[in-house]
């Protein structure tokens, strides 16, 4: 394959994105009257995988007493038990903490060139702005060895208790590179020898036995606006997952999922 701009017109984008919104982690009042600093993680895979992730700072670690017995003594902090009534105030409205919640500062974000030593494919979102949405991306993510996700900072929600939630646990496996400019970042990546490859309804077929050892970037775009006019003409080609049905797009974190899988499956 040579590489060169792709400049096919616009078409819907496989995704899902329902844009930003409000996180229930904000700054919390510490007892002092003082913001208190980070945000809070909950769920038992988002928490007990933030304490085993050692470039994690915890901060608190609050469980009820039921919720407590189930984390391993041997994790580098240990709970204060609390009733269910302060984890509800604690986390976003309607949140399925399961008794457990902890206090952390957001992840330092690596640079490309960081990334891209660990193995496998590279996700990229173009204004994806739903945390729920990049969380299930991570998820997906993780399961399908992708090394990292790439985002532009600007147009990305911060991390979260939501975003943590619906990861699942891969908020902290897998990394999230945030740069200013989207179409810079492809560059860097493409003069890495990585193929990038934006996902669209209106592209060629997936195939992931055509890239042979060849190391992959994804871009997914968000819902409506597709991808980009600079992110499309940045990418080497444009293309879309096999959908032998009677559906036009997916949802952005289903369509990661299905992407994902098609490089990963074992080739004949």
């Amino acid at each position: 394959m040579s590489r060169r701009p792709n400049s096919r017109s616009a078409a819907p984008s496989h995704s899902g994105d329902r844009g930003p919104q409000r996180s229930g982690n904000a700054e919390r009042s510490s007892r002092s009257g003082k913001p208190a600093s980070g945000y809070w993680i909950y769920g038992h895979h988002a928490v007990e995988a933030a304490l085993n992730n050692p470039d994690r700072t915890i901060l608190e670690f609050l469980a009820t007493r039921e919720a407590a017995s189930s984390f391993s003594q041997s994790l580098r902090a240990q709970p204060q038990i609390v009733d269910r009534e302060r984890l509800d105030r604690l986390c976003e409205r309607d949140a399925v903490h399961q008794g457990v919640c902890l206090r952390v500062e957001a992840l330092e974000p690596p640079t490309i060139h960081e990334a891209l030593e660990r193995p496998g494919p590279i996700l990229v979102l173009d204004q994806v702005t739903d945390p729920r949405n990049i969380g299930a991306i991570l998820r997906s993510a993780a399961a399908f060895g992708a090394c990292a996700l790439l985002v532009q900072d600007r147009n990305t929600p911060q991390e979260s208790g939501a975003m943590a939630k619906a990861a699942s646990g891969a908020l902290d496996l897998v990394p999230i590179i945030r740069e200013v400019n989207l179409s810079r970042a492809l560059a860097t990546l493409q003069s890495k020898d990585v193929w990038v490859v934006g996902l669209d309804a209106g592209g060629s077929r997936l195939d992931g036995s055509s890239f042979g050892t060849r190391r992959v970037a994804l871009v997914l775009g968000a819902e409506g606006a597709g991808l980009r006019r600079l992110t499309r003409e940045t990418c080497d080609e444009i293309s879309s997952v096999y959908m032998p049905g009677n559906m036009e797009s997916l949802n952005v974190s289903n369509a990661a999922a299905v992407a994902l899988y098609e490089l990963a499956r074992p080739q004949n």
